[in-house]
């Protein structure tokens, strides 16, 4: 196969969230030696710190972060740098997510479902809790947040937009009509899914979203963007050719990329992506 390189990655947490290792320049070079010319940093929103204060860094610490992204992109001009954060759509904080958000000049906002009636539906140390759920429902109730996450107007972006798969732990029942119903719920948002690479490394082994999911917001208009979801230096830029293979697949031969949460879509592999 002829794979087209990709050479943006929007999805890189440093060790400010407290689940992460490596100094942000090792990320950066990283990023240089395998040939990327776009990067973004996004870690997890300080809200997290509400619920377990090793999901995030503190409200103390956010400035840092912004001040260290401030710092790396003015010391590396040969690799473009954005800012971007990671907010979870819990539906109670909606209202104060979207003072929160408004007040910051990010370039773009990743939206993700990390938790269902308070538990960490990705977190190994509350792996438990999948005996305690018909599997059929909570994948329902998964995607019932998913949509409302778009629909909420405050995200650029829906991060691993089918991680429930995380551990493997699959329905019984096709999700084609769940997979339609989310990707018109996007599209009708006009934002992006992002094509992460970290389910491989993780029980499920699979691209986050599974090849059918991606081949229909293909079909719904719904633009993508990229990312490893490295939580160290080794894992930017991790699989992509393998992502390259997914999106071929799927027919997507544009990426998006953003600025000041402002959208453009670039050309994947060639002078593009």
């Amino acid at each position: 196969m002829n794979r087209k390189k990709l050479s943006v990655d929007y999805h890189l947490h440093t060790k400010r969230c407290g689940h992460a290792s490596g100094e942000m320049q090792e990320f950066i070079d990283r990023a240089l030696s395998l040939g990327l010319d776009e990067i973004g940093f996004s870690d997890h929103l300080p809200l997290l710190n509400r619920i377990d204060r090793t999901l995030s860094m503190s409200w103390d610490e956010f400035p840092y972060y912004l001040s260290d992204v401030a710092k790396v992109q003015e010391r590396n001009k040969n690799i473009k740098i954005k800012l971007g954060i990671e907010v979870d759509f819990i539906p109670r904080y909606q209202d104060e997510l979207a003072n929160i958000i408004e007040n910051y000049k990010f370039d773009y906002v990743l939206g993700s479902v990390h938790f269902l009636d308070g538990w960490g539906i990705d977190d190994r140390r509350d792996i438990f809790n999948y005996e305690n759920y018909d599997i059929n429902d909570l994948y329902q109730r998964y995607f019932a947040q998913l949509r409302l996450a778009a629909e909420s107007g405050l995200f650029d972006i829906l991060a691993h937009p089918d991680l429930i798969k995380k551990y493997n732990f699959k329905p019984d029942y096709s999700l084609t009509e769940t997979y339609e119903r989310t990707a018109a719920a996007i599209a009708a948002a006009d934002i992006a899914i992002e094509v992460n690479s970290a389910g491989l490394r993780k029980p499920v082994k699979e691209i986050y979203p599974s090849q059918e999911f991606l081949n229909i917001c293909t079909r719904a208009g719904v633009p993508v963007t990229i990312g490893s979801d490295a939580h160290c230096p080794q894992d930017v830029g991790r699989d992509f050719q393998l992502l390259s293979d997914s999106l071929a697949e799927a027919g997507y031969d544009k990426i998006a990329t953003y600025s000041q949460r402002k959208r453009t879509m670039r050309s994947i592999g060639g002078n593009g992506i």
